[in-house]
C-alpha cells in the first residue's frame, strides 16, 4: 500500500458484492432467475452454487468465472431481459443496501472524491444498482452482443477481476487523461480475490472479509468495516 498524497483529490473504489450488497449479484440473479422458471433449478442451482464455492476460495479462473455468469444472458437482448432487471432490483437488491452502505457511499461522495464501483459481476446486472446507490461510475465486467444485439453469453474484453480491477481501472483512469498517482486513493472490499486492487490503492478497508482478506488486513493494519447485520 502507498503512501497518502495530501492535497490530492481522492478516488473511492467500491466492491459490490458482499461489500455495499449483503449477497453476491450473480448468485442472486441465478436464483432470481430460477424463481421465475427462466433457468432450471434441478440442473442448474448445483452448478451455481459449486461457482460461488470456487469464487470464494479462489479457485475458479476469471474465464470461468465470468463466462458461467454472462450465459446466463445468452439469446436475448437488452430490451427483452429489461423487465426482469428491473424486477431483480427492486425486489433482490435494492433491500440488500443497507442504510450503513449507502451512507458510506454518501459520506465519500460529500468528500468531494471520485467514486467508482468496480465489481466482477457484469455491466447489464450491475448498472441499475450503481444508479441505485447514486454513483455514476461503474467498472464491470462487460458482454458480448452480436449484430442483432443479442447477448451471446460470452463476457467481452478484460474481465474486471482479481488483477482485471487493476487493469481495468488503469484504462479507464487513461481515457480521462489521469492516472492512479494523481489520486489519494481508497478500496473497499470483501474478497481476497481483490487484493491485486486493495495492494494497489494508498488505504485499503476491508469489509466483512473472507479469512485471506481478514489475515491480510490485520497484518497490514487495514480497517475492518461492517455495514450489515
Amino acid at each position: 500500500m502507498g503512501g497518502l498524497h495530501a492535497g490530492k483529490p481522492r478516488l473511492v473504489l467500491f466492491d459490490l458484492d458482499h461489500t455495499l450488497l449483503e449477497g453476491d449479484s450473480d448468485v442472486l440473479w441465478c436464483e432470481f432467475l430460477m424463481q421465475r422458471g427462466i433457468l432450471e433449478r434441478g440442473s442448474f442451482e448445483p452448478r451455481n452454487a459449486a461457482m460461488e464455492r470456487e469464487y470464494r476460495a479462489g479457485t475458479v479462473s476469471t474465464r470461468a468465472f465470468s463466462e458461467f455468469y454472462v450465459g446466463t444472458l445468452a439469446g436475448r437482448t437488452a430490451a427483452a431481459w429489461q423487465d426482469e432487471r428491473e424486477l431483480f432490483l427492486r425486489e433482490v437488491v435494492a433491500p440488500r443496501l443497507s442504510a450503513a452502505a449507502r451512507a458510506l457511499v454518501r459520506e465519500r461522495q460529500a468528500d468531494s472524491a471520485l467514486v467508482v464501483l468496480t465489481t466482477a459481476t457484469n455491466r447489464f446486472i450491475t448498472e441499475l444498482t450503481a444508479a441505485e446507490l447514486g454513483i455514476e461510475h461503474l467498472l464491470a465486467t462487460e458482454c458480448e452482443v452480436d449484430a442483432e444485439g443479442r447477448f451471446t453469453g460470452r463476457p467481452l474484453g478484460t474481465l474486471n477481476m482479481r488483477e482485471g480491477k487493476v487493469t481495468r481501472l488503469h484504462q479507464w483512469l487513461a481515457e480521462r487523461g489521469e492516472q492512479l498517482a494523481d489520486f489519494e486513493s481508497w478500496a473497499y472490499s470483501d474478497s481476497s480475490n481483490d487484493l491485486p486492487l486493495l495492494a494497489e490503492v494508498d488505504r485499503a478497508h476491508a469489509v466483512h472479509p473472507d479469512a485471506r482478506l481478514a489475515a491480510v488486513a490485520a497484518t497490514r493494519g487495514w480497517p475492518v468495516l461492517r455495514l450489515h447485520g
